[in-house]
C-alpha cells in the first residue's frame, strides 16, 4: 500500500507540474500568434484527446512527462519535414528571437510562479511552526553519521558556523550541510566543543540513514491510535505515555522506535502511564517495527503567522532557496565532494520523498519544491531542454546570426541522447539504492 501511495503522489504531483509547465509554453506561443499543434500531458499511447481549433489536447498513458508541439520548431519530436519550406507567419521559426526566447522560458517561468504560489499559500494558511533551540532541553539524539562527526547523544547545539542557534531547524541549514568549513558548537556536560562538518556529509546522508543525523530528544504521548493495529488491539489510548517496553525504560520517542525495531514480529509488554496510573498492555510488534499509533511530541512549538501580503515574499524566499540549494549540491558534485550516484534521484527516489502516507501539507510542500527543481533542471544549457533553446536564442540575439536548422536538429539529437542516458542512470541508480541500502 505504501508503494501505491508513493506512486500515486508522484504521478499526481508531476501531472500538475508538467501540465503547468507546458501551459506556459503554449500560452506564450499563442500570445505571439504561433500555431500550437498539440498540448500533451503524458506520452503516447494516447489515452484521451480533443481537438479545439488548431490544437489537439491529449492525455497520454505514460504519465511522467509531457510536451507542446509548436509549428516550425525543432523540438524533441525531431519532426523536421516542414523545415525545407519557406517559414510561414504562424511558425515558431518565423518569429523574432525575443518572442521565441519568451516562449521557451514560459514553462520555466510558470514553474517558478507555481512554486512561489504554493509556498506562499502554505505559509499564509498554516504559518511556520518551529522549535526554539532553548526548548531542546534534553539535547539531541544522533545517528551513526553524527557520531562519526563527533556529535554525542545529549549534546546541546548552541551555534552553527559560529552563529548562535535560535531555531533548532537551522541545524539543517544548507550553508552548513552543503557549505565548506562548516561546524557545530555544542554544550557537552557544561563544556563547549567544536564539531567540524565533513565536506562529504551530504554524500553520507544519501547512503540511506533513515533517521537523519540530528534530531531533538523528545518526550511523547499517544496522539491517536490507528484502527485494526497492534496498538488498538492492546488497548492503547490517546494521552497514554509509554514508559517501558519489556524491561527497557522509555522516555524519548527515538528510544521507543529503536526498541520496537529490535522486537519486530514479537509480543512485548507495554507499560503505560494513564491518568496518573500505571497499566501493562500486551502487543505484538508488526514486521516493520511499528504498533500503529500517531505520536504527539511534547517539546513546545511556536508558530509564526503571516497575512496574505506578508506570506508572498516568504514563499518566494522558500522557493528560491530550493534553487540555491540545488546549485550548491551541483557544485559539490563538480568538486568531487559528493558522488553523483548518491546525490541524484529518479522517479523512485522522488516518490520515496513524498512518502507512503498522504499528508495534504506535505504533498503540496513537496510539489512546490519539485516545481522549483523542474524549473532549475529545465534551465540547464543542455540541448533538448528549455535551457538549450535559451542558450541558442541568446547567441542569436547577441551575434545576430541564427544557427541553422540542421545544426539545431543535430544538437537536439545529442541532447536527447544525453537526457535518455541521464534518465536511465537515475532509474538504475534508484533501483540500486533500493536494493542495497
Amino acid at each position: 500500500m505504501d508503494a501505491l501511495v508513493m506512486a500515486g503522489q508522484l504521478i499526481l504531483g508531476l501531472t500538475i507540474l508538467v501540465g503547468i509547465h507546458e501551459l506556459g509554453h503554449m500560452l506564450a506561443a499563442k500570445w505571439f500568434g504561433m500555431r500550437v499543434e498539440k498540448y500533451a500531458i503524458g506520452f503516447p499511447p494516447k489515452l484521451v484527446s480533443k481537438q479545439v481549433g488548431e490544437t489537439e489536447y491529449m492525455i497520454g498513458m505514460i504519465p511522467l512527462g509531457g510536451f507542446v508541439k509548436i509549428s516550425g520548431m525543432v523540438d524533441e519530436s525531431l519532426d523536421t519535414a516542414s523545415l525545407s519550406q519557406e517559414p510561414q507567419p504562424w511558425e515558431f521559426r518565423a518569429k523574432p528571437a525575443w518572442q521565441r526566447l519568451i516562449v521557451m522560458m514560459g514553462g520555466i517561468i510558470f514553474n517558478v510562479i507555481t512554486g512561489i504560489i504554493i509556498f506562499a499559500g502554505l505559509t499564509y494558511l498554516y504559518g511556520e511552526s518551529y522549535l526554539l533551540a532553548k526548548d531542546v532541553k534534553y539535547g539531541i539524539v544522533t545517528s551513526e553519521i553524527g557520531k562519526e562527526m563527533g556529535l554525542r547523544d545529549g549534546d546541546k547545539i548552541v551555534a552553527v558556523n559560529g552563529k548562535p542557534l535560535v531555531e533548532f531547524q537551522d541545524v539543517y541549514n544548507p550553508d552548513v550541510i552543503l557549505g565548506r568549513n562548516g561546524s557545530y558548537t555544542v554544550d557537552r556536560a557544561g563544556q563547549q566543543v567544536q564539531v567540524p562538518v565533513p565536506t562529504n556529509l551530504i554524500d553520507k546522508l544519501a547512503d540511506g540513514d533513515r533517521m537523519g543525523f540530528i534530531a531533538a530528544r523528545e518526550p511523547f504521548a499517544v496522539k491517536s491510535v490507528k484502527p485494526k493495529t497492534p496498538a488498538s488491539a492492546a488497548g492503547l489510548e490517546p494521552g497514554d505515555r509509554i514508559t517501558k517496553i519489556g524491561n527497557q525504560p522509555i522516555q524519548f520517542y527515538h528510544e521507543l522506535t529503536q526498541e520496537l525495531q529490535k522486537n519486530k514480529g514479537k509480543a512485548v509488554a507495554l507499560e503505560v502511564s494513564r491518568g496518573g496510573q500505571t497499566k501493562t498492555l500486551q502487543a505484538t510488534v508488526d514486521e516493520d517495527g511499528t504498533i500503529g499509533f500517531y505520536p504527539e511530541m511534547l517539546l513546545p512549538r511556536a508558530t509564526r503567522e503571516y497575512g496574505l501580503l506578508a506570506a508572498i515574499p516568504v514563499g518566494a524566499e522558500k522557493a528560491f532557496s530550493v534553487i540555491t540549494t540545488n546549485i550548491k549540491g551541483f557544485a559539490k558534485i563538480f568538486r568531487a565532494e559528493v558522488s553523483a550516484s548518491k546525490a541524484l534521484s529518479g522517479p523512485i527516489g522522488i516518490a520515496q520523498i513524498y512518502g507512503g502516507n498522504f499528508n495534504w501539507i506535505n504533498f503540496w510542500a513537496m510539489t512546490a519544491m519539485l516545481s522549483m527543481v523542474l524549473a532549475f533542471m529545465n534551465f540547464l544549457p543542455i540541448p533538448a531542454l528549455d535551457g538549450g533553446h535559451v542558450m541558442f536564442l541568446t547567441y542569436e540575439m547577441i551575434s545576430g546570426r541564427k544557427p541553422s536548422d540542421k545544426f539545431l536538429e543535430n544538437a537536439q539529437k545529442v541532447g536527447m541522447v544525453l537526457l535518455l542516458g541521464l534518465m536511465a542512470f537515475a532509474i538504475f541508480n534508484d533501483f540500486f539504492k533500493l536494493l542495497f541500502n
